[in-house]
């Protein structure tokens, strides 16, 4: 670089990107690639390639505070923008998060929804993005988060996708099982979890697969789509160092080989990852500060004067530039470098590589993009079921999508079998219930309303269970919406499918209830009487089921989707014609008898149960009654229904008709509610297709009305105090160069904070669960410990059991067998300091922000330093265990994480922390490293090192030295799981090692060192550091501020009490004093306390 100037330039040598080479050939499964690719050619298949061009791309949203202030600006969060991804390229997209990098790859996946203002033109070959929409799964995009159905194994779900997805043309000499099977277990081989095929996906509440695998099955999934033009946002996450390179070698073999376009954002990207893509886009701000060949991006970034640091990422140095609290500058650029994004981009705009990269953009015009256009729709229909139109981006025909969908649901069903088995418990013990409360009801005008209460609550019954599917509505949703971005099926397919497995569970269902309580009560013991109600019964509960399935599919929010299954379920039973009967309703509300399918079902079911009957008056109902009328000649009947002049019985038929009933109609109504049923079906699937998700808008924090002023004024004071000044260059313990805050150990924010004395120790555990195959050990004779300031770095492959551990050292684990010791010398510190541990993790800016979800609320780095937050203030205790705390940050968000950690450690706390895909700078602020490798094996634990020395010499020993410009901690990884894992058994090098001699002479001198001095903390044998009425106090103000900031959750509520308290009065409009009426009061008062409550809540 050239100081003396600020006009010059470096000379850059380009290299086209079609003679770049790639030295992919290490990813094992390529032949395989190219010998499917040759298949395919033989068979004359039309060459499928794509690429993706963009220019002038900006891209507005309605920024946060709109709902706050009046006539808000719209927000860029994309501003001119510019690519190119010819078939064969990968792109590499940087950024801080909130600098454009997701809504870019909606973009360019064509995902455009919920965006204010776009601008600019993207073309798909030499196609413009509304016509590429029919070919919406040859561009796909995979997010951030899994979105799975936990209940499904991983082969299931992997079946799923490859039947969705066989093309109808197959090749010569193979069957569509067969192209399906081999799909599928060439893509669970790609990803190396082929052993996961029986087990579970799982998530938070369902025990399944670990973190890394999930990733994988998200990956794996997105591939048997079969795309051209794939959008990978941060797909690394939770993915150790060595899979994640492992990962992008995969995906750069399939481009080479297939033609393949790839664009990925990437956090804590290796040397190794990117030196594997073409291309690289920087992105700060929204602005297009980078876009050019990988190799020569840091040489530009350093002729502009920002300083890359020896053996660092270079990926996390082209995202670190943006940040003013992070770039290094060059002394001499100190007063003419690029402080904005705005400087940044005019920079880039003046150097050789921004006029070489432009003359791309012309790509769709040209002969070679139209050719390749033509040849792509040539090769789309050839995969395509030629039954589809044209119009249609699926590839297997709807039938064959509804089977799928249809084996898949009941695949759901019995993937969570506790679930199904209580239901039908609940159905059994409610039919008891119902049973013995209307048991053996008489055949005389006693009976009649005991009867008609047995057949009205075997609607209610199977009516309030139906209500789950406006739950079941949403939960399903997130998975349905990946797909319906893939192409794989239509929404239609799925809803006939939750039909189809809706009918034998129904059948159950209704048999089981049907069973116990007709013959429990008495009702007409006729083969042909039982069958009709059956019948009936189903019927109306599978129409039920539909019409809660539609209102879930009709609303976009549980809140709105809640309130109006609540207003429903009360309407229809009200106006089903046993609280009031039919003649008797007010003229305002009976036309809801009409659209009830639950009238239409009580009516059928008491015409079954009475029609041809001769039904005696007794009791209160014959007059005159007593004690000396028993000549029935002169009495007659009173009170009952249909009763007539001087008859002292009624007819079944004459008291239907009372009630505006007829026995004609039974078969009438039978239809009707099958007819409704078409209609919500109809309107579940019009609303299913509709569906979008509700994240699309982008993320932004949630901020309270009182508050939103205070924090504007701190977010604004904050990015001002960065941007006077730039990161302070002093010593660090690894030569390299840190903030000056990380220096100062003894600031103000840990003045009040308690320092730890104890030492936490474990020695020889063991930790075996049970399997169907036997005994199987996760954790092997884990050793090591954790002293008060230490951070500790918990590090192995995936499945390693680095988890496992946590949670054991936690005592957190309930099954299994722990064999060893886990030693601590003292008790939960009783202090707390939430001021002081909101400075310290540097929260004070957020304090008064709402949590919110992901997308709407706090960015992942920021939830990440709350839960830490949380930990340490709940519990001070003398260790604090961290799963992943850097898992899907990006480098400056992972390294403040570290450094906030690192403070912690400076005060005191004793830290172990699990960590994937560390960067050099990162993996130096850990003190030791506890390496695992495949079954819980020990493979190292002791001091990293300055600049990791002491753990490189270590490894060097052995014949696995650490090359000089490659990452320590990658190296690591690829020692336990890499090439070099190959042939050599780690841990056993470990036990005869002298360092493990000298390991554990150190722990058993620092167990009985400990134990010869008096504890460091005393337990006082309490739980909880508060007493039970504080812990009231604070979980009901917690409540109460949570409610108060769920203002839908709230206006829910309110709304509900005030609508079906209207509706109840409305409904039972100035009763009477009649004895008719009476009972009119009895079931106002009744809906009052029993079900306006019960559909609230």
């Amino acid at each position: 670089m050239d100081s003396d100037s600020n006009d010059d330039q470096t000379v850059y040598e380009l290299t086209p990107m079609n003679e770049k080479p790639h030295d992919d050939t290490e990813w094992a499964m390529k032949p395989e690639v190219v010998g499917y690719k040759a298949r395919d050619r033989a068979s004359g298949f039309p060459d499928r390639e794509l690429g993706v061009t963009w220019t002038n791309l900006s891209v507005d949203v309605i920024a946060a505070d709109a709902a706050i202030q009046e006539n808000s600006p719209l927000k860029t969060i994309l501003d001119n923008s510019h690519g190119c991804v010819k078939p064969g390229e990968m792109l590499l997209v940087l950024g801080r998060p909130g600098s454009g990098c997701t809504t870019l790859l909606n973009m360019i996946a064509n995902m455009r929804r919920g965006y204010a203002g776009i601008k600019g033109d993207v073309h798909y070959g030499s196609m413009i993005a509304e016509e590429a929409k029919n070919f919406r799964g040859q561009i796909v995009m995979n997010s951030e988060e899994e979105v799975f159905y936990p209940a499904l194994t991983v082969g299931q779900t992997m079946d799923f996708a490859s039947r969705l997805n066989v093309p109808f043309h197959l090749p010569e000499g193979v069957t569509h099982e067969e192209l399906r099977v081999q799909m599928r277990d060439f893509l669970l081989r790609s990803m190396g979890i082929q052993h996961t095929v029986d087990t579970k996906v799982g998530d938070a509440f369902i025990r399944g697969v670990s973190g890394g695998e999930r990733k994988r099955v998200s990956i794996i999934e997105t591939l048997a789509t079969q795309g051209l033009v794939f959008c990978w946002d941060n797909s690394t996450r939770g993915l150790d160092a060595s899979f994640a390179l492992e990962y992008t070698k995969a995906i750069r073999a399939m481009t080479d080989v297939l033609g393949l376009a790839f664009i990925v954002t990437l956090y804590q990207a290796g040397n190794g990852i990117y030196e594997l893509f073409d291309k690289v886009l920087v992105l700060d701000e929204g602005k297009e500060v980078y876009y050019g060949p990988v190799e020569e991006a840091k040489t530009f970034m350093e002729s502009t004067g920002f300083i890359c640091q020896h053996g660092a990422n270079v990926a996390d140095y082209l995202t670190g530039v943006t940040v003013p609290t992070e770039r290094q500058i060059h002394p001499d650029y100190q007063q003419r470098f690029p402080r904005t994004a705005d400087a940044l981009r005019a920079e880039y705009e003046k150097s050789p590589i921004y006029e070489h990269m432009r003359s791309e953009y012309d790509y769709p015009t040209s002969q070679i993009a139209n050719e390749r256009t033509k040849s792509f729709k040539e090769g789309v229909r050839h995969l395509k079921d030629k039954r589809l139109p044209d119009s249609s981006p699926m590839t297997v025909g709807f039938i064959e999508q509804t089977k799928a969908c249809i084996i898949r649901q009941y695949q759901i069903v019995l993937g969570d079998k506790v679930v199904f088995f209580i239901k039908q418990f609940g159905m059994i013990v409610q039919a008891l219930i119902a049973g013995s409360l209307f048991y053996n009801a008489t055949s005389d005008s006693s009976g009649l309303f005991i009867k008609s209460g047995a057949v009205f609550f075997a609607i209610l019954a199977n009516s309030l269970i139906a209500m789950s599917e406006v739950t079941d509505s949403f939960t399903g949703r997130p998975v349905l919406l990946k797909h319906k971005a893939f192409a794989m099926y239509h929404p239609a397919a799925f809803c006939i499918a939750q039909i189809a497995a809706d009918i034998p569970i129904i059948l159950l269902q209704v048999t089981l209830f049907s069973l116990i309580e007709y013959f429990m009560v008495g009702l007409t013991s006729s083969a042909g009487h039982f069958f009709t109600f059956w019948i009936l019964l189903i019927a109306t509960t599978i129409c039920i089921t539909a019409l809660f399935r539609a209102i879930g599919a009709a609303f976009s929010t549980f809140d709105a989707a809640s309130k109006a299954s609540g207003f429903v379920i009360t309407a229809t039973l009200i106006y089903s014609g046993y609280f009031i009967h039919k003649p008797l309703m007010h003229d305002w509300f009976v036309w809801m008898f009409w659209v009830n399918p639950m009238g239409y079902a009580f009516d059928a079911l008491l015409s079954n149960e009475f029609h041809g009957k001769i039904i005696p008056c007794v009791g209160h109902n014959l007059v005159p009654s007593g004690p000396g009328f028993n000549n029935g000649d002169h009495q007659a009947c009173a009170g009952v229904g249909g009763a007539k002049v001087g008859q002292n019985f009624v007819t079944g038929d004459d008291y239907l008709a009372s009630l505006s009933y007829s026995h004609t109609h039974l078969w009438r109504n039978f239809g009707i509610i099958w007819a409704w049923w078409v209609l919500y079906v109809a309107i579940t699937i019009y609303f299913t297709s509709k569906w979008h998700a509700s994240s699309e808008d982008g993320p932004s924090l949630l901020i309270p009305r009182e508050h939103a002023h205070v924090s504007a004024v701190l977010r604004q004071s904050d990015e001002e105090g960065q941007t006077k000044g730039e990161k302070k260059m002093t010593g660090s313990r690894d030569g390299g160069v840190v903030s000056g805050d990380e220096t100062d150990s003894s600031d103000s924010s840990g003045g009040s904070l308690v320092r730890n004395t104890s030492v936490f120790t474990w020695k020889n555990l063991t930790y075996t669960v049970k399997t169907p195959q036997g005994d199987r050990v996760l954790l092997d004779n884990v050793q090591g410990w954790v002293r008060p300031g230490m951070l500790g770095a918990l590090m192995g492959s995936s499945g390693a059991g680095k988890t496992t551990l946590l949670d054991v050292l936690a005592q957190r684990k309930t099954e299994g067998t722990i064999h060893g010791s886990i030693m601590v010398d003292g008790r939960l510190l009783p202090l707390k300091y939430v001021d002081t541990i909101i400075d310290l993790l540097e929260l004070h800016d957020l304090a008064h922000t709402l949590i919110g979800q992901v997308g709407a609320g706090l960015s992942v780095e920021q939830r990440k330093r709350v839960t830490i937050g949380v930990e340490l203030v709940s519990k001070l205790s003398i260790l604090i265990f961290l799963d992943e705390p850097t898992s899907g940050l990006d480098g400056q968000s992972a390294y403040n994480t570290v450094r906030f950690l690192r403070k912690l450690a400076a005060h005191g706390q004793a830290i172990l922390v699990t960590i994937h895909q560390p960067s050099a700078q990162l993996f130096s602020q850990f003190d030791t490293l506890l390496l695992l490798s495949k079954g819980g094996k020990t493979v190292y634990f002791g001091d990293i090192g300055e600049q990791a020395k002491t753990i490189s010499g270590y490894f060097g020993r052995y014949g696995a030295p650490c090359p000089e410009d490659v990452n320590p901690a990658e190296h690591m990884i690829d020692v336990v799981s890499g090439h070099l894992s190959q042939g050599k058994d780690w841990n056993q090098v470990w036990l005869s090692s002298p360092e493990h001699e000298a390991m554990e002479k150190e722990l058993d001198h620092i167990i009985s060192d400990a134990a010869s001095k008096p504890p460091g903390t005393i337990d006082d044998g309490h739980e909880f550091v508060t007493s039970l009425w504080e812990q009231i106090k604070l979980v009901t103000y917690r409540m109460n501020v949570s409610l108060y900031c769920n203002i839908d959750y709230v206006n829910n509520k309110f709304a509900l009490h005030v609508i079906l308290a209207l509706y109840n009065g409305f409904t039972f409009w100035q009763i009477g004093s009649s004895v008719g009426e009476l009972q009119h009061k009895l079931f106002t008062i009744f809906n009052f306390i029993f079900v306006a409550p019960g559909v609230i809540a």
